[in-house]
């Protein structure tokens, strides 16, 4: 099969395309005919191999243990391995996987959901990861509740795009941040207010909010506080910035040891695709009450550019990978 690889970590130019083996689904897993996958943040870190507890949390000290980077996909089930009942070759899927930047990946059974009826293979793997990462943002970790108040910074990435538009359908009051050349992306998606942080200080205390979800950041955490009403809920989805031993988990960290001592909530986000979550963004998508904002498509070869231009800043919503098979069922 073709396949995206790599031997080393590094930059995005690194990964080459190659002819490499098919892999074989385990006990509990499927092996999805790759049609799309997708880009996001997580995807550069485990080819760069930054920081550097990324390497000691098991994924390959002095070279990645996978050698096909790609989490995101979408297909159709060719095989499953041993005790799988939800699914049979030919079933369309979603969801997350080992290796997705390949004709054939590997999942977990239970990190795949039958692919929603009214989205092709492109925009459907736009939703897995960043779509549970926002539902998960929001309603188990902001415990969000209608009427609240809520900020969303990073509005137009890729968790950004679905966060507005879950906490709309949750009865929130939106108001996203994001730069003034994706204002209009982010109206579009739902929010009631939308702040050109290049103009304006979204959490300089002038306006309070009830729940605060700050992606892929590197705010200090005692300004998030200042956006915060007294007992509001901030929570921290991932970071950017911090160094090369722990980039921005060091806020994550920081924040699990001040929450006890503050009226304030502060609230690190750690989040795994599974199937239920999967079903509700199904659910939704299908009610069409949330669609994926797709930036652009790169055919498999491109990947490493899709990489380089996410890590620019200026991507709007999601990077799908074109892999194979049919692009719109």
């Amino acid at each position: 099969m073709k396949a995206m690889v790599q031997d080393v970590y590094g930059p995005p130019a690194v990964l080459r395309l190659e002819e490499t083996d098919r892999p074989v689904p385990g006990k509990g897993e499927v092996l999805v005919r790759v049609h799309a996958a997708a880009v996001d943040q997580g995807v550069w870190h485990l080819v760069a191999g930054m920081p550097y507890a990324i390497r000691a949390a098991g994924f390959g000290l002095r070279a990645p243990k996978s050698r096909v980077p790609g989490m995101d996909l979408a297909g159709r089930v060719e095989a499953v391995g041993p005790d799988v009942t939800r699914f049979r070759p030919g079933d369309e899927v979603y969801g997350s996987g080992t290796g997705s930047f390949a004709e054939y990946a590997r999942a977990k059974e239970d990190r795949l959901a039958p692919k929603p009826v009214n989205l092709g293979f492109e925009a459907a793997a736009a939703v897995p990861v960043s779509g549970c990462t926002a539902l998960k943002a929001l309603r188990d970790g902001g415990r969000i509740e209608a009427g609240q108040r809520v900020l969303i910074l990073g509005a137009s990435g890729g968790v950004g795009s679905y966060a507005v538009q879950l906490a709309k359908t949750f009865g929130a009051h939106v108001t996203g941040v994001c730069s003034g050349a994706k204002a209009d992306l982010v109206r579009s998606l739902g929010a009631d207010e939308v702040v050109d942080y290049l103009h304006e200080d979204p959490v300089d205390g002038r306006r309070r909010y009830d729940l605060v979800l700050d992606i892929a950041g590197n705010r200090r955490l005692s300004r998030l506080r200042r956006a915060l009403t007294a007992r509001g809920t901030l929570v921290i989805v991932g970071g950017e910035e911090g160094g090369r031993w722990i980039g921005g988990n060091q806020r994550q960290l920081t924040a699990l040891l001040l929450s006890p001592f503050i009226s304030q909530n502060l609230r690190p986000l750690a989040s795994v695709e599974h199937h239920s979550d999967l079903q509700v963004l199904t659910d939704l998508i299908e009610a069409g009450k949330v669609t994926p904002a797709v930036d652009r498509t790169y055919p498999l070869a491109e990947a490493p550019d899709a990489i380089r231009h996410l890590r620019e800043g200026q991507v709007r919503g999601k990077l799908v990978i074109r892999v194979g098979g049919p692009q719109e069922h």
